[in-house]
């Protein structure tokens, strides 16, 4: 067998295997669509069913663990939802801009405290090149 004879059959069986690759990554894809879509059916129909279990109108016997477990998880999340509500009504106003290094009074003394991002770096960069 010549070498041009084993570089066309090693490229026809990589061909195979590229066709063969590329279909199981298709059909790989289509069954994680179709996956996404029966969790997207299943959480509409849990939905639906804790609503009417809510309103009265289906007999949640046998759904109160998987109410209970829904109803928790709410209460977490209001939970969560008034921390957060806290933490943004505690947070400290944003800082009011710096003056420029050339209008400040004293520069060198403002660019020795600490400040916060751009007004440090500003009042960094400033003292630095004052000193040059």
């Amino acid at each position: 067998m010549s070498i041009l004879d084993q570089i066309t059959q090693q490229a026809g069986r990589l061909a195979g295997d590229v066709q063969q690759s590329v279909k199981r990554a298709r059909i790989q894809g289509e069954r994680r669509l179709l996956e996404r879509q029966h969790r997207a059916a299943l959480e509409e129909l849990g939905e639906r069913a804790y609503a009417l279990v809510k309103d009265g109108s289906l007999d949640g016997a046998a759904l109160s663990p998987q109410v209970a477990a829904v109803d928790s998880a709410l209460m977490e999340i209001e939970g969560k939802d008034a921390e957060i509500a806290a933490f943004h009504d505690d947070a400290p106003a944003p800082p009011t801009p710096a003056p420029s290094p050339a209008s400040a009074p004293d520069a060198s003394a403002a660019s020795r405290s600490a400040g916060t991002g751009w007004e440090a770096a500003d009042r960094f960069f400033a003292t630095k090149n004052d000193d040059d």
